[in-house]
């Protein structure tokens, strides 16, 4: 009986939504909560899953397989395949969350991307950030969690690891493979990199 209810209510959600111009590709696979709250020109895709207290802006995409619970998105936003958007985040308007990528409790500024294969916790991103593929926020110190804060118009390399808490200033880059666990300037290049090892004409034993 119970999943019969669960049946009618996001049948009723579902039609709430269609009604208002909301625009589903396979309604059938889409859940809402009661509390969901969508804008105007909102795509969703197949297999999006909506937990309590979300708030969609107007003009948002989101892509299939995606995940969203007691979150904030602005209007202009692109979000997804295969994300999870967890309690606390705010995703100001046109930031895009990717494939793989998982952030909790950050703020992502306006026209700011993360997109593939990132974590993001405890953070706050600024405007015009690029968080490159495999980025992970080490927030999580085994007794509390710190936080990570990145300036505008930061680039991050791909494969780089935050430790926190740590702050990384405007207009800096991260060189790809590193890992920061002290401020960086603003508009300077850090790098943490071991020295490539090469040894000429080498055989196997």
């Amino acid at each position: 009986m119970k999943h019969f209810n669960l049946q009618i209510t996001q049948k009723k959600l579902r039609n709430k939504f269609l009604k208002s111009g909301v625009n589903m590709i396979g309604p059938e696979t889409i859940f809402f909560s009661k509390d969901t709250k969508i804008g105007k020109n909102v795509t969703i895709e197949p297999y999006v899953v909506f937990g309590p207290k979300v708030k969609i802006g107007n003009n948002v995409h989101i892509k299939s397989f995606s995940h969203l619970e007691n979150c904030k998105v602005e209007r202009k936003v692109d979000i997804g395949p295969y994300a999870r958007i967890r309690p606390g985040t705010i995703l100001k308007e046109g930031s895009k969350i990717g494939n793989f990528v998982e952030i909790k409790k950050s703020t992502l500024g306006k026209k700011s991307k993360v997109n593939h294969l990132t974590y993001i916790g405890d953070s706050l991103i600024g405007q015009s950030v690029n968080v490159g593929a495999g980025t992970i926020t080490c927030n999580y110190d085994g007794v509390k969690k710190n936080k990570t804060k990145i300036k505008n118009n930061v680039f991050i390399g791909s494969n780089t690891s935050l430790v926190a808490p740590v702050t990384v200033n405007e207009g800096s880059f991260i060189g790809a493979g590193s890992v920061i666990t002290k401020n960086v300037k603003k508009r300077s290049l850090a790098l943490s990199r071991s020295l490539q090892t090469e040894i000429k004409n080498y055989k196997k034993k």
